[in-house]
């Protein structure tokens, strides 16, 4: 990839490498065994997403291969769509939701008990929902506890909760810290043992700890020095509250490869370290299970944004592919989904993968009527016409779901998962 090179229209700056399922492939895109025009007529339009659930599948059984004895639960505000979702359930020991519309979600493909309810503003319609389904509160504050309490006994049914912990300690590398500091998520670790004491007290079913560090993190190294001050973490809080934790949830933080230069996270160095650092664990978490909860490392590399190009233009020296999607689909492809530094997703000329680029770089921008809507920044593409197809990698997770849709009142991108129909 050529890196700040100065051709004859300004500067080509870098994009990200494609996922192995598309770098060697030539000519026409192929996604899950059809061509992404073939996609596109079924799904009868762009801009579309096509969720490859073959690659989802071979996440999931690399993990289980990397770590068998680790329950893997899916964090579904990755990507919750209701095909995607339907297909990841089986295959995983849990699902993890952030809301009561997540929660209606799982509960559609999931039983109660494989299910957790983490979020640090949980209406108490939310928590009575949850407590009535059986589904585990993963409670971020004393205050909640204590809500979740009054309205178990309101229903007469003793919640299950589990204690989401503020840790004293923080991933490295991560793109997204969420502990050693002051947070709104979980309860800081030096008050989560009499937390958890309380819940033993008021009958409430106890089923342990959530402990999550940060997310993103692509360093194999910073991933297993976080895991093992986790452990450590959960027997002193076990200890201090005088109670074994039937499960502790380690986090996730497993992170994908975006942007130029991003490294692959070695996961089965992870595994075999995390398997010494369970061969040596305390007394106390003997008859613990754990668990990792994962969402973008499973489904980020199986999904591609396919969108169409409008218009081809030149502006003061510089060409512009305008596209009829943009960051009201995929916000995070363009920059503004908690990037500090606008860098550039994976992007390909559909029908022309493997080509030699065209001399000059050109940016690919959205039909949004904001600066802001550029899904590619002078980037390297073979020469691209008015109907081509533009496809974006990496985008199987914080998608359709997590970008403002209704923004201008363009139509909702469709989503497809591989031979599933598709949906609005």
């Amino acid at each position: 990839m050529v890196d700040r090179q100065r051709t004859g229209t300004g500067m080509m700056k870098p994009m990200g490498a494609l996922p192995p399922e598309y770098a060697h492939q030539s000519g026409a895109l192929t996604i899950g065994g059809q061509s992404a025009a073939a996609w596109v007529a079924q799904a009868g339009d762009t801009p579309l997403f096509v969720y490859d659930s073959a690659i989802v599948a071979a996440r999931i059984a690399r993990f289980r291969a990397a770590m068998p004895a680790i329950d893997l639960h899916y964090a579904i505000k990755a990507n919750p769509h209701p095909a995607l979702l339907a297909a990841v359930a089986p295959l995983v020991d849990g699902l993890d939701v952030a809301s009561a519309g997540e929660l209606g979600m799982a509960l559609a493909v999931k039983p109660a008990h494989a299910i957790s309810f983490a979020g640090p503003g949980k209406r108490d319609d939310e928590l009575a929902a949850a407590i009535r389904a059986g589904a585990t509160l993963n409670v971020e504050s004393e205050g909640e506890a204590a809500r979740g309490f009054a309205i178990g006994a309101r229903l007469g049914i003793a919640p299950r909760m589990a204690v989401r912990v503020n840790p004293d300690i923080e991933l490295r590398g991560s793109g997204m810290r969420m502990g050693g500091r002051a947070s709104p998520f979980g309860v800081d670790a030096e008050r989560a043992a009499a937390l958890v004491r309380e819940i033993v007290a008021a009958g409430a079913d106890w089923r342990g700890f959530h402990i999550y560090a940060g997310s993103q993190a692509l360093d194999a190294g910073a991933i297993i020095e976080t895991q093992a001050a986790t452990l450590d973490l959960a027997a002193r809080l076990a200890d201090a509250a005088g109670v074994a934790p039937p499960l502790v949830n380690l986090g996730g933080g497993f992170g994908v490869p975006y942007f130029a230069n991003d490294v692959v996270l070695d996961v089965e160095r992870v595994g075999a370290a995390l398997h010494a650092a369970l061969e040596t664990r305390a007394v106390v978490l003997r008859d613990t299970r754990f668990a990792i909860e994962l969402g973008r490392w499973l489904v980020a590399e199986a999904g591609v944004y396919l969108t169409r190009v409008i218009d081809v233009k030149h502006s003061q020296g510089e060409v512009f592919v305008v596209v009829d999607g943009g960051l009201n689909h995929q916000l995070a492809a363009s920059g503004n989904f908690g990037t500090v530094v606008r860098r550039n997703y994976p992007i390909a000329v559909a029908a022309r993968m493997g080509e030699a680029a065209a001399a000059e770089a050109v940016s690919v921008v959205g039909p949004l009527c904001t600066p802001l809507d550029r899904l590619g920044d002078r980037v390297a593409l073979p020469p691209v016409v008015p109907g081509d197809l533009i496809a974006i990698f990496m985008a199987g997770a914080y998608g359709a779901s997590a970008s403002p849709a209704a923004f201008l009142g363009h139509p909702p991108a469709l989503e497809i998962v591989t031979s599933v129909q598709p949906q609005p």
